[in-house]
C-alpha cells in the first residue's frame, strides 16, 4: 500500500510540472530581431563612396530585401472548423434446439432456445471558429540561397493588469511584399503566429493547475 501511494504521489508531481502554465516574456530567441551590431555596413577599403546592396535608388520602390529591414504584416486570419460523425450497428441471433428421443422416448428438457441481441449506436458533433485581425512589423532575420526571405518579431502591449503580446515568425518572397512593405500573413509559409496574454487578467481566465491536473490524460478515471 505504502509503493502505491508513493506512486500516486510521484504520477501527481510529474502532472502537476507538465500542467503548470510558464508566463511569456519579451526577447523571446526565436522572435528577437538581428542584433544591430551585424548590420553595420562593412568599413571602405577601394577609396570609393559606393557600397554594393547600401544604395538607395530614387527611382525604385523602396521594398524591404536585406536583412535587418522592416517588413509590416497584415494580419487576416480566419478559420472554421465543423465535424460531424455518427455510426450505429445491431445483430440479433437465434438458435433453437428441438427435443430429442432418449431410449424411445422424446424428452423436452433437452430442446431450448438460444436468443442474443446486440447493439451500439454514437455520434460525435464538434466545432471550432477562430479570426485575428491586425498588423505588426517584424524584420528580416534571414535571406535563403533561393531568395526567400525568413522574417520574425513581436509586439508587446503593456495594460493596467498585464501584457498582450503578438508574435510572427514565417517565410516571405519577395514578389509578394508590396510598394509599402506590407504583406498578408496569408502569404507567409511555415508561419508561427500567437496571439496571448501575461498577468492577473490572462490568470483569472485559466482553470487552477488542480482543474487542469483532473483534465489531463493523466487522470486515469
Amino acid at each position: 500500500m505504502k509503493h502505491l501511494l508513493v506512486l500516486i504521489a510521484a504520477l501527481n508531481l510529474t502532472a502537476c510540472s507538465t500542467v503548470m502554465p510558464m508566463d511569456e516574456k519579451p526577447d523571446d530567441p526565436n522572435f528577437a530581431p538581428v542584433p544591430a551590431q551585424s548590420l553595420k555596413p562593412p568599413s571602405i577599403s577601394d577609396g570609393s563612396l559606393y557600397q554594393n546592396n547600401y544604395a538607395i535608388s530614387l527611382y525604385s520602390d523602396q521594398r524591404a530585401r536585406r536583412i535587418g529591414d522592416v517588413i509590416t504584416v497584415m494580419l487576416q486570419e480566419q478559420t472554421n472548423a465543423s465535424k460531424s460523425n455518427s455510426a450505429s450497428t445491431s445483430k440479433d441471433s437465434e438458435i433453437a434446439i428441438t427435443p430429442t428421443s432418449l431410449f424411445g422416448g422424446v424428452h423436452s428438457a433437452l430442446g431450448s432456445t438460444l436468443t442474443g441481441e446486440r447493439s451500439f449506436s454514437g455520434k460525435g458533433d464538434t466545432g471550432q471558429s477562430n479570426s485575428l485581425n491586425g498588423q505588426i512589423t517584424v524584420t528580416i532575420s534571414d535571406i535563403y540561397p533561393n531568395g526567400i526571405l525568413e522574417i520574425r518579431g513581436e509586439k508587446w502591449l503593456s495594460l493596467n493588469q498585464g501584457d498582450e503580446f503578438i508574435r510572427v515568425r514565417g517565410l516571405v518572397r519577395p514578389e509578394d511584399i508590396g510598394s509599402d512593405n506590407t504583406v498578408q500573413s496569408s502569404k507567409l509559409a511555415d508561419a508561427r503566429i500567437s496571439y496571448g496574454g501575461t498577468g492577473h487578467i490572462a490568470n483569472a481566465s485559466k482553470p487552477g493547475w488542480i482543474s487542469r491536473f483532473f483534465n489531463s490524460p493523466w487522470w486515469p478515471f
